[in-house]
């Protein structure tokens, strides 16, 4: 991965996490969430 690359996917993330606290969706507590399961998974597989 490029660092250009990199950062086009960290400012699409961060534009995402912007966008959904403006609006208040809730989606990044939930993709939160989601991502602490995948840590607890792949911690399990360690």
């Amino acid at each position: 991965m490029t660092n250009k690359v990199a950062l086009g996917i960290g400012l699409v993330v961060i534009a995402f996490l912007a966008i959904d606290y403006a609006l208040g969706l809730g989606f990044g507590l939930f993709l939160a969430r989601k991502f602490v399961d995948l840590i607890n998974a792949l911690a399990f597989w360690r």
